[in-house]
């Protein structure tokens, strides 16, 4: 993984799992461990969701760059739909709290947008890229 990916995978996960660690404090505090452990649950179904997207998409802009733009709407949007099905599919369930899981999932998946967002922002990428190859005699 180039630099710029860790980077940015770097500042969207490390924040995503600090809210995550928070939120499964509080659910602890009230729900108990039925909380925390949703809380934890959120918080990887968030991290692993976000961040195979993020892989996908950043290898989608080295290899098709002209369908980046393209890609990561469509990956947004296909992630929060799973995201949407997964509360659907435990809803009912009496592994964890479900209060818990639901606000927690709700919180880390703002915070990676954010984050992602604030990353790419500071990120120092170039628009063009120099050529490779060197000068043609």
């Amino acid at each position: 993984m180039p630099s710029n990916d860790a980077r940015t995978l770097l500042l969207t996960a490390v924040p995503t799992a600090a809210v995550g660690v928070i939120a499964t404090v509080v659910s602890g505090v009230v729900a108990g461990g039925k909380g925390a452990l949703g809380a934890v649950v959120g918080t990887a179904v968030v991290l692993l969701f976000m961040g195979i997207g993020l892989v996908v998409l950043q290898r989608t802009a080295k290899k098709l760059p002209q369908l980046f733009q393209a890609m990561g709407l469509m990956l947004y949007t296909a992630q929060l739909l799973v995201l949407f099905i997964f509360l659907a599919l435990l809803k009912d369930t009496s592994a964890f709290d479900f209060k818990a899981f639901a606000f927690t999932l709700l919180a880390t998946t703002i915070v990676w947008v954010a984050a992602q967002a604030r990353a790419y922002m500071k990120a120092k990428i170039m628009y063009v890229e120099p050529d490779k190859t060197g000068p043609k005699s």
